[in-house]
């Protein structure tokens, strides 16, 4: 079994002072090339069986390059692409332009514009995002998932475990904290999986979790 337990680094002044995205925007092009170059059934073959088979409202949160977002969209969702780096949100609307993704430029803990717009989704996607919030970012997050979840809706995240890249704000986040989480607001966990980094990337795994709303 993959260890879900990151480096440990302090949590310094510097750390938690960091925005969430920082690194994302100066190495855009780079990392839309690593994100394209692997594709959405291999990234999430894990939970695949848990994605809606029927077409819905699917909200992608850090949709990166935008290559979930497509998937889902080619599948008949309907697909918010929530993309806070401008400069990844740019590429992915051009690299995408043939799927129908409507592109937005919010961002938890609070995605402010789509929680005032009151919508919901019947899927939540979060691939390599919950691990960039500190603890009282992820404890407003996770309330704010369940308030856009549609009813019986799902929340599927991914956990990135090991080395911190330079210059990137990342935090120690296990998959029991995060179960824990959900259900304080009202989320049953359906599925748990480990994996190893489908990039080969030295001392890096995953952990795959899966959530529903209450009835």
């Amino acid at each position: 079994m993959i260890n879900e337990t990151p480096d440990a680094r302090p949590l310094d002044a510097q750390l938690l002072a960091m925005d969430s995205t920082a690194g994302y925007g100066e190495a855009a092009e780079a990392l839309v090339e690593q994100y394209e170059s692997v594709t959405f059934a291999e990234v999430h073959r894990e939970v695949l069986h848990l994605f809606p088979a029927q077409p819905g409202s699917v909200l992608d949160v850090g949709a990166g390059s935008g290559r979930d977002a497509a998937a889902l969209a080619a599948r008949g969702h309907r697909v918010v692409a929530a993309e806070p780096t401008a400069e990844l949100r740019e590429l992915g609307r051009s690299i995408h332009a043939d799927r129908d993704i409507e592109w937005v430029g919010d961002a938890l803990p609070e995605l402010p514009g789509l929680t005032t717009e009151q919508r919901r989704f019947d899927l939540i996607l979060l691939t390599a995002v919950w691990m960039h919030l500190d603890a009282e970012e992820r404890a407003t997050a996770m309330a704010r998932l369940a308030a856009l979840l549609a009813e019986r809706g799902r929340v599927i995240l991914s956990l990135r475990h090991g080395p911190v890249p330079e210059g990137r704000r990342m935090f120690a986040v296990t998959a029991q904290e995060t179960i824990d989480l959900a259900h304080e607001h009202g989320l049953e966990v359906l599925h748990v999986a480990h994996r190893e980094d489908p990039h080969a990337r030295a001392g890096v795994g995953w952990t795959y979790l899966a959530f529903s709303a209450s009835p």
